[in-house]
């Protein structure tokens, strides 16, 4: 039985029976990180709660700020207070960075290099309440923004190692959140995230599937299964939408040119396009097929409901794969 949480009748969060879990792991690394560096603050448009800052507020009251909400304060409050010395964190939905604050990040935060990290929580098809908080264009808006990190992790183990990494970063970051109760994919004991860095977790000389987010961990469910039917699959993880990491990405699709791309994101403008870019630039023949939300704004309902609905599943990926090897 899958972890949920339940706002009204419609899922707000679901492991998706995930094997392991971890409890609100931005919120816990954030506090570690405020333990190193006095100048971290924790702000929020009302949110609190629901991106688990209030672990943060809990142990640092004094170094949290309620906005209220105000997205667009939000971010020209934390850029203020970036100018003074400080490392502001602000959380809200990533639909209401993106779609309400976009100006404030694009100019406040990157075109003036300011120490900000927004803090985005339901990316993509993580919440049943439809177009209005379906965060499904946010890696688009994001990468197009220059200066301006991207991070999509995949698990509770890269939640936490991406927080600590935006902490120290000296510049604007954009960090997509998975909150509350978290599926455990790496361990945290081998897996090192780093920005603008790919990760190969596993080699295959018959497809590639490079992906991002929480669909990694899909596709290494999709390899798996592949694996038992004579398949051999190689999974590139890319948290880090910009900087993108081009040369592995290359050095994959080089060997590998039977690709699927995954991510819970809108397949135009996100991961696909940034890999379909580099093919084209480096003048390859690659056979692509492209795993992510379509031309829509989705529909309401339950998690696993929307993301059969929408092709997102382990199942849709290995589907994708039998596709590029026909």
């Amino acid at each position: 039985m899958s972890t949920a949480t339940r706002t009204g009748s419609i899922l707000t969060s679901d492991t998706l029976g995930a094997a392991r879990t971890a409890t609100a792991p931005f919120g816990h690394a954030l506090v570690a990180a405020g333990e190193r560096d006095p100048r971290i603050l924790g702000l929020t448009a009302d949110l609190g709660k629901y991106t688990d800052l209030h672990v943060f507020a809990e142990r640092f009251p004094g170094r949290f700020i309620q906005i209220g909400m105000a997205e667009q304060n939000l971010v020209g409050i934390a850029c203020g207070l970036a100018r003074t010395g400080f490392v502001p964190f602000c959380t809200t939905y990533c639909v209401f960075a993106t779609r309400r604050a976009y100006d404030f990040i694009a100019i406040g935060a990157a075109l003036g290099r300011a120490n900000v990290k927004i803090v985005a929580g339901l990316p993509g098809l993580t919440t049943g309440y439809g177009g209005t908080h379906q965060g499904i264009e946010d890696l688009a808006l994001m990468r197009a923004i220059p200066g301006l990190v991207v991070i999509d992790p995949a698990d509770a183990t890269e939640m936490a190692q991406a927080t600590a990494a935006a902490a120290a970063h000296d510049g604007p970051v954009y960090l997509r959140l998975l909150r509350g109760q978290v599926p455990q994919v790496f361990d945290a004991q081998t897996h090192r995230f780093a920005i603008g860095r790919a990760n190969l977790l596993r080699d295959g000389a018959d497809v590639a599937v490079i992906a991002t987010g929480l669909m990694t961990g899909r596709a290494l469910e999709a390899a798996d299964a592949l694996a038992a039917q004579g398949v051999r699959v190689a999974v590139l993880h890319v948290p880090t939408l910009a900087p993108f990491d081009r040369d592995a990405v290359l050095d994959l699709v080089a060997r590998v040119p039977r690709v699927v791309t995954a991510e819970n994101h809108v397949v135009s403008g996100g991961l696909a396009s940034a890999v379909a870019d580099a093919i084209v630039d480096a003048g390859l023949a690659v056979k692509l097929r492209r795993i992510g939300i379509p031309d829509c704004f989705c529909a309401s309902g339950s998690i696993p409901y929307l993301i059969e609905r929408y092709r997102l599943r382990a199942v849709d990926i290995a589907d994708a794969a039998r596709a590029v090897l026909a």
